[in-house]
């Protein structure tokens, strides 16, 4: 039977049992272990489902997507002692069982696992939908306080930096900069800052996380939350900087850091994406003005002008060559 794998050159490894018969499901799980991608099991008389993307990062391995009726096993043999697994619950319910101890990770939790305290499991019953990450963890410890002190602990849903880690986790698995070498070493490195938040930095390590991976954080989620709601005519950033919880002095430092402002960056994602439908043939029978609209511009003269200035050429110019 094919294995419904997609790979690329710097892609995830992505595997669904959706388009599977329930009954070759189990099949395909076990074979997910056998040739070591991914190290679960089948639970008896549990409906299985598996839909996850796999990412190798330098410095970070990503497991993200939804399991139902499955065990997840973490063992020395599959890992080595030198790494640490922090999972994050985005929703649904899990159970994690570690030497003779078992907590259960609601929704919006997270917990902190490691090999070299034992093996461990993390029990699905019913739909999970999680990320998992896989960190060094020379690189979390040198950002936390007692990472050795408890070999499984769980940190609670309401843990601001958990919070900013969740979001970030949202903007990047949807973003091309896991796709990029250059990039994805940042993403490694962010992460590792976060997690360590998320489970307690020493002074020098919070100032190091704070002033890295939590600017990134941010800055990435606020990007995304635009990106999602450019056709929304009235996106300010006083209704952004309240999303996130942050002030919009905070909002201009963020952007200020990568030399452009909240305004600019607007701007700019509008024309892209108006320029994007004009050259789309999925597009041609929508007016211009329409898709100026559609892009979040509520003044068709300022839309023109702004366009001219990006492109060196008219919407209508652009849409001609995207026809010839």
């Amino acid at each position: 039977m094919a294995m419904p794998f997609a790979t690329e050159t710097n892609r995830p490894l992505r595997f669904s049992t959706g388009d599977l018969a329930a009954a070759d499901r189990i099949h395909a799980v076990r074979a997910l272990r056998d040739r070591g991608i991914l190290p679960i099991e089948p639970l008896p008389d549990r409906a299985v489902h598996v839909h996850i993307a796999k990412w190798i990062l330098p410095g970070a391995g990503i497991l993200a997507g939804t399991l139902c009726g499955l065990r997840q096993d973490g063992s020395r043999q599959v890992a080595g002692l030198e790494d640490v697994f922090f999972g994050v619950n985005l929703a649904g319910r899990s159970v994690a069982r570690q030497r003779g101890r078992e907590l259960l990770l609601d929704h919006g939790a997270a917990i902190l696992l490691s090999c070299a305290e034992g093996d461990f499991t993390l029990v699905r019953p019913t739909p999970v939908r999680f990320v998992g990450l896989r960190v060094p963890r020379n690189a979390v410890a040198a950002l936390a306080r007692g990472l050795d002190d408890a070999g499984m602990r769980s940190i609670p849903r309401d843990t601001e930096a958990l919070r900013i880690l969740s979001r970030y986790l949202d903007a990047i698995l949807h973003d091309e900069a896991l796709a990029s070498p250059e990039l994805s070493s940042s993403v490694a490195s962010h992460l590792h800052d976060l997690i360590a938040l998320s489970v307690g930095a020493s002074r020098d390590g919070a100032a190091v996380a704070q002033a890295r991976g939590v600017v990134a954080a941010r800055l990435q989620a606020i990007k995304s939350d635009i990106v999602a709601n450019l056709g929304d005519c009235s996106l300010t950033l006083a209704a952004v900087a309240a999303r996130h919880a942050v002030t919009p002095r905070y909002v201009h430092k963020l952007f200020d850091s990568e030399d452009t402002t909240f305004t600019q960056f607007v701007l700019h994602q509008r024309l892209g994406r108006a320029y994007r439908m004009l050259r789309n043939p999925r597009f041609a029978a929508r007016s211009i003005s329409a898709i100026a609209f559609d892009v979040g511009f509520g003044d068709i003269s300022y839309f023109n002008r702004a366009f001219r200035r990006r492109y060196a050429a008219t919407p209508s110019d652009v849409r001609a060559g995207g026809r010839s």
